[in-house]
Parts: structure tokens; C-alpha cells; sequence
């Protein structure tokens, strides 16, 4: 038996929109169906010849690769013909309920209206972790982060159910938290993520317990204090003499005060090109949010550019970065080196305990502390935090809050020096 169909790829275009959905048609005997790729498209980067996305760009406010796009185009044109040959070889050609449920089996996808067969809860995790990180593309600490608190749900309890999770349920598995001695933060995190979880599980129709969207942990929470350099202690770092016998610690201050004097991420400083280096300015696409983000170059930045402008770096890299976490201790080292020592309180919960943890400002330095260290001092400079929001790539106002409390108490203590005038 050899079914005859039609398939084809479709923009649901919408007016005044230059993006739109993606949708996958097929007809067959007088069926129609239709399926969503997940994605939109930008209407004048979509070729209707090729079926595909126009190489080399990017869709959607998250700057989707159409590569991207495009591999989950040929995976619906491969599920599609996979699902025709089960037909054909049962000899039957489908109505469009049975199309729909066996196309779906194919990309992993399940219908969201329908309870789905009975699996464990554990089975369900399994499915999501593997369905998750392939669609939303996670990244291996998300992948771990889960997988920890899959351990800790399995170890709370190995018979768990989603029925299980109601008020007594959460109290418990609360208490099991605290009783691994984990800080209030991590507590409410595991929190988070099993919510996540949940709510993924409803959706699919895996389970029906709604008790999870009420819940809410009572636990005492300290927001993390942010920790960066004041202009004293970045110009004592900056001009601190490195020792003979050290002198490997002089890359790592110069690619930690490039992110100090642009607020560059470790992830976006690691992957900045010669290319990408202009004039004035540096044109990055963020690796975290995809963002396209012009920096203006200071007398600074553009100084230790020009150090290594002549220095070749694998995958022609505009400066000597290495991992992130040899990079955070030789920071560290350098930092205690440099007398960067200012007493620093870390207060957090333990259940009802508060603890107040006092350390050298150098034992919590790390990559991301030359992004705070350059909005903390812009901010205090005056710039106002719109600029600032525009090199950092904030779009949520609200994110850039406690950097602005911070500078405000800055500009308020260096009012406090006209009291010294007689």
C-alpha cells in the first residue's frame, strides 16, 4: 500500500507582525492535520522554495540560529514519513485521530488535552529532564541541577507519588531539606525547580494534583549581598605590582578588568572575537540571552585590547581566557595578593537560624563580580541606569534595582565628605 500526501510548511502570519508561528500541514485522503514546530519566524528570513529558514540568521526576540529552526523542520519531515510507512505496512491509511496520536509518538510529543498512560513519577521526571533539555536546549548545569534534585526526591522517598504531594507531603519533604543541613536558598530553589516539574507533568497530562501552584515554603530568606570592587579597590587591584614568580596572574587581571570596564559576562568575554572588535566599540551576541549588545569602549577596555591585539588565541580570541574556575581562583589569589581583605558579612537561614558569616572581600571573588563591579561604579558615576541597561543587556528594570540601591548609598557616603570642611 503506498499512501499518498501532501505536506508543506506554514507561516501563520499576523498584521503588523514581522514574526510568525510555524506550522507543519499534512493532507491525505481527505485528512488534514497540522502541528506546531514551537518557534516563529521572521517572515522575510523564511525561504517558501526550500521549506527552511534562510541560513545564517536568526528568529524570534530570542535570536533563534536556523539551524536550529531548520534541524526540527527535517525531524518533523523524517516523523512524518516514519509514520506513513507504519500505516502502510498495517495497511491501513489513518483518519487524523490515528495520524495525529502516531506523529506524536514520533517526536516525543503527547497530546495536552489527554491523561496519558500511568507511569511512576520518577518515569514522568525521567521524560521530562530528557523532553526539556533537548527542546529548550538546556545547558549541563541545568541538566545537573535537576538530576540533584531528582536524587533528593528519590532518596525522600523511592515509592513517591504525584498524589503524594499535597500539604503533608511538601511539609515533609521540607523537613527532609532542612535536615541536610541545606541553606533557605537552596531549599527554595529545589522548590522552584520541582514546581517546574510539576507543572510540566499537568500539562502533558501526566498528573492532575494542582496543590503545587498553592504552596508556598515559610522560610526565611536574606537576598545574597553583591559583591564587587569599589573604584579604590579596583584601582589598587589595577596597579597592584605583580611578584616575579607570579607573573601568570597578570592575563587573568587583564581579562577581569576588561569585564570591570565593560560588565561583559565571563560566558561573553570567553567567546569575544578579534572580529568582533570595531573602533570605538565591541558588537557581542550574548551567549546567555542571545541579545545583539554594542558596547562602548573606554580609555581602559581599549588598552588591554591593544596588549593582545598581535597575540593569536585559538578560535582567534580577542583575549587569553581560560575556564571559568581556574579563572575564579587565581582571582582570588591575586585579589588576597592585592589586599582586597575588607571584612564582608554573608548572613543566611537555616531553617529558623540565622547565621552571619564574616570573610575576606578576596574569598568571594569571581568572574561575575567584574559585571557588578562595572555596573555598581557606573551607576555611582552618574550614568544613568537606562545607559548602563543598554551595555549590560538588562531589559527588566527590576534586575537592576539592588545595583542602584548600592550606588545611592555610595553617592550618600561620599556626601558624608563635605562634613569634613571647617
Amino acid at each position: 500500500m503506498n499512501i499518498k500526501y501532501h505536506a508543506q510548511f506554514l507561516l501563520d502570519r499576523e498584521k503588523d507582525n514581522p514574526t510568525a508561528k510555524l506550522r507543519y500541514r499534512i493532507k491525505w485522503d481527505g485528512n488534514i492535520v497540522a502541528f506546531n514546530l514551537g518557534y516563529r519566524v521572521e517572515v522575510q528570513k523564511w525561504s517558501t522554495e526550500t521549506q527552511r529558514c534562510k541560513a545564517n540568521t536568526t528568529h524570534g526576540h530570542k535570536k533563534i540560529p536556523a539551524s536550529i529552526i531548520n534541524r526540527q523542520i527535517q525531524e518533523f519531515e523524517s516523523a512524518c514519513q516514519r509514520t506513513f510507512q507504519k500505516f502502510e505496512v498495517d495497511v491501513i491509511s489513518p483518519c487524523s485521530k490515528q495520524f495525529r496520536e502516531s506523529f506524536n509518538g514520533e517526536i516525543g510529543r503527547t497530546p495536552k488535552t489527554e491523561i496519558v498512560e500511568e507511569k511512576s513519577f520518577f518515569d514522568v521526571f525521567d521524560l521530562f529532564t530528557h523532553e526539556e533539555s533537548r527542546n529548550s536546549y538546556w545547558k549541563d548545569k541545568t541538566l545537573m541541577k535537576m538530576n540533584t534534585l531528582k536524587n533528593k526526591l528519590t532518596e525522600f522517598n523511592p515509592d513517591l507519588k504525584f498524589d503524594n504531594l499535597d500539604e503533608e507531603g511538601y511539609n515533609k519533604f521540607q523537613h527532609f531539606l532542612e535536615s541536610k543541613n541545606h541553606k533557605n536558598s537552596t531549599i527554595l530553589k529545589e522548590f522552584k525547580s520541582l514546581k517546574w516539574f510539576l507543572k510540566w507533568a499537568k500539562r502533558k497530562g501526566y498528573q492532575t494534583n494542582s496543590y503545587f501552584e498553592l504552596f508556598q515554603p515559610k522560610l526565611k530568606n536574606i537576598p545574597k549581598k553583591v559583591i564587587f570592587l569599589s573604584q579604590d579597590e579596583l584601582k589598587r587591584f589595577r596597579e597592584y605590582a605583580i611578584p616575579e614568580n607570579k607573573k601568570h596572574l597578570e592575563k587573568i587581571r587583564d581579562v577581569f578588568l576588561f569585564q570591570c570596564f565593560t560588565g561583559l559576562r565571563y560566558s561573553d568575554v570567553f567567546n569575544l572575537r578579534k572580529s568582533d572588535v570595531k573602533e570605538k566599540h565591541i558588537e557581542i551576541n550574548s551567549i546567555k540571552t542571545s541579545d545583539n549588545l554594542t558596547i562602548d569602549l573606554n580609555a581602559h577596555s581599549r588598552e588591554i585590547l591593544l596588549k593582545y591585539k598581535d597575540e593569536d588565541f585559538m578560535q582567534n580570541k580577542a583575549l587569553p581566557v581560560i575556564s571559568n574556575q581556574k579563572m575564579n581562583d587565581h582571582l582570588k589569589e591575586l585579589a588576597e595578593l592585592a589586599e582586597i581583605d575588607e571584612p564582608v558579612t554573608q548572613t543566611y537561614y537555616k531553617g529558623k537560624k540565622r547565621i552571619d558569616e564574616v570573610l575576606p572581600k578576596f574569598s568571594l571573588l569571581g568572574t561575575h563580580c567584574g559585571r557588578r563591579t562595572f555596573i555598581c561604579n557606573a551607576l555611582s558615576l552618574g550614568i544613568p541606569p537606562q545607559v548602563v541597561m543598554k551595555w549590560t543587556g538588562h531589559s527588566d528594570y527590576s534586575a537592576m534595582k539592588p545595583y542602584i540601591d548600592i550606588a545611592d548609598e555610595i553617592k550618600a557616603t561620599a556626601m558624608e565628605k563635605f562634613d569634613l570642611i571647617i
